[in-house]
């Protein structure tokens, strides 16, 4: 159980990281390409990709009798 929950937050926190720096990444290309180096872009990507994240993780603790497919061992 407690190994589950480990895993559990080790892919929450890893999909959050990937999440924010992939909106970050993007804001800041919106923000030089299209918007003059205006600072908002890349806050609302950096937020949209937190809080997908945490959306995410949030789905994650909230289903917790849910089997991942390579979890299941043949017997």
């Amino acid at each position: 159980m407690a190994a589950e929950h480990g895993r559990k937050w080790d892919r929450c926190l890893a999909d959050t990281a990937v999440k924010t720096v992939t909106g970050l990444a993007v804001g800041v290309v919106f923000s030089v390409v299209l918007f003059k180096r205006r600072t908002w872009p890349v806050s609302l990507g950096s937020g949209l990709g937190l809080g997908m994240g945490y959306a995410n993780c949030q789905h994650d603790f909230r289903s917790p009798y849910l089997v991942h497919g390579n979890m299941v061992k043949d017997q």
